[in-house]
């Protein structure tokens, strides 16, 4: 993305992007990154404090998506430089000694300069004109992950939840500070999985996590005295009445960051979590992600109930073959459960976003038949997988058998509607059309106007034998910043139906 921010914005518009989400490295832009010793004279909170070039690459990712009517949301989040980290104890284990402990003080001087540069009035020297304002956030990525946030407990005892708090008051003081009070600010970006019991570098389940976030025990009851003490926590009643106004993001933020995965990016999104595992929180654990969220806020007399944004998703595919000798999906199924999975979030109310990570198959250097996380809509050398039609053109059906003369309901998203519309100047139309066998002549048998913003769509077909189905939609011509090479007509992926 930062390495061809025009060429990669083009290709997300085409697909019907609204927003990318933007990895903002505390260590890219720090000075001195690799040194304890934080350098001296130097102004955290302000932008022009940084080096200029290391701006630069979010600065022009963030003027060419405005100028593709794209938003940014910027994820905030470390590893941070050395010298705004503890150095951990002689002989423990760390993935990483850049998010061990990191200051949460230095990190919001680090969100204020960020806030500053991008609430819309900021012109860098030598710019004729402002950057963009910035209007979506996160803050720090899977903080329940022993690789990105550390330790995560100690002796049994929670500490990574105690850090992200901090991190996160911090973040959202510098936040409504620089002008961006009135913007969506997510909290969480939880990893759905996790061990039952931490330790300094693992993962930690992440109800668990929250949990301990909130200050509570895994009965929900408010933590006291010592317990509480070694948390971070209030130790008293009478602190407990201060929690609320003390970490005004728990209970004030736009809503709730989750990276829903399926296990093993690979199972079906109906797939319940073992009974063993209560505090997992992937696609299928959403009800129980929100309960836990409503139940958190309760306890301290707050009525928020957060929308939940899966910020992080996708299914990993074979090919490529995978640098951990795992078993993936083929792309045909990893396109099929992507669907799927768009559907269930699309039928639960609460759900604000869905979300593909990667665009490209992250790459493992000198092998490119392997990759390090195999998500991606496109192969390594460009080649799209299924899922790349299955994205820009989601189709599901709940039920895919009848009896003759009965219809099935097609679901169906046109994501590329809003930019359409804006550009051609009228609502769109997506054709659902019908191939009797294969090979076979394919023909519309139903043609739908788009009123949903999103191009979301639910309509029943009756279809008079077994047989595929698929959608299928024209750019028009007016279409923007469409990239060289984009098929005029496209279409979804293909599913199989049965009359009989």
């Amino acid at each position: 993305m930062l390495a061809d921010p025009v060429g990669t914005l083009n290709v997300f518009r085409s697909l019907g992007v609204t927003d990318v989400r933007m990895f903002m490295y505390w260590i890219s832009v720090a000075p001195d990154p690799t040194s304890r010793v934080r350098p001296p004279g130097f102004d955290a909170s302000d932008p022009a404090a940084y080096a200029a070039a290391a701006w630069a690459p979010y600065d022009a990712a963030v003027r060419a998506a405005a100028a593709r009517g794209i938003g940014v949301y910027f994820l905030l989040t470390g590893p941070a430089p050395l010298w705004a980290t503890t150095t951990a104890p002689a002989g423990t284990a760390t993935h990483n000694p850049n998010v061990y402990e990191p200051s949460a003080a230095q990190f919001g001087a680090f969100v204020k300069a960020v806030g500053t540069r991008y609430d819309g009035t900021y012109t860098p020297p030598g710019s004729s004109s402002p950057l963009p304002k910035v209007s979506f956030w996160g803050v720090w990525d899977e903080p329940n992950y022993g690789y990105q946030l550390a330790p995560q407990a100690i002796g049994g005892v929670e500490v990574a939840p105690k850090l992200y708090r901090g991190l996160l008051d911090n973040a959202w003081s510098a936040l409504q500070a620089t002008g961006h009070g009135d913007d969506t600010i997510l909290i969480g970006e939880t990893a759905p999985r996790g061990a039952n019991v931490p330790g300094v570098a693992n993962g930690m389940v992440p109800l668990r996590f929250l949990r301990a976030l909130y200050c509570v025990s895994s009965t929900y009851q408010e933590l006291r005295g010592s317990t509480a003490a070694a948390r971070g926590c209030p130790t008293t009643a009478a602190a407990s009445r201060r929690f609320r106004a003390a970490n005004p993001a728990l209970f004030r933020a736009s809503g709730f960051a989750a990276h829903l995965y399926t296990p093993g990016q690979i199972s079906p999104p109906n797939l319940q979590a073992p009974a063993n595992e209560p505090d997992w929180a992937g696609l299928s654990d959403l009800p129980k992600l929100e309960r836990t969220l409503d139940r958190l806020n309760t306890i301290y007399g707050s009525a928020t109930k957060f929308p939940i944004y899966n910020t992080e998703f996708g299914f990993q595919t074979d090919p490529p073959k995978s640098v951990c000798g795992c078993v993936f999906l083929s792309p045909a199924t990893a396109a099929y459960y992507s669907n799927w999975s768009q559907y269930v979030m699309w039928s639960d109310p609460r759900v604000r976003s869905d979300a593909q990570y990667l665009l490209y198959d992250a790459p493992v250097p000198g092998h490119p038949d392997e990759s390090s996380f195999s998500s991606g809509l496109l192969f390594q050398n460009g080649t799209a997988k299924v899922d790349y039609a299955a994205f820009r053109l989601p189709i599901y059906l709940p039920v895919t058998a009848t009896k003759p003369g009965r219809s099935l309901e097609v679901w169906g998203d046109l994501r590329p509607a809003a930019f359409a519309k804006h550009d051609a100047g009228s609502s769109q139309q997506v054709s659902i059309q019908f191939q009797p066998g294969s090979p076979g002549a394919w023909s519309t048998v139903r043609t739908v106007t788009i009123t949903n913003p999103a191009g979301y769509f639910e309509v029943p077909v009756t279809f008079p034998r077994s047989g595929s189905v698929r959608l299928q939609w024209t750019y028009p011509s007016a279409y923007a910043f469409l990239p060289a090479g984009t098929p005029t007509t496209v279409t979804s992926r293909t599913q199989a139906v049965t009359v009989s």
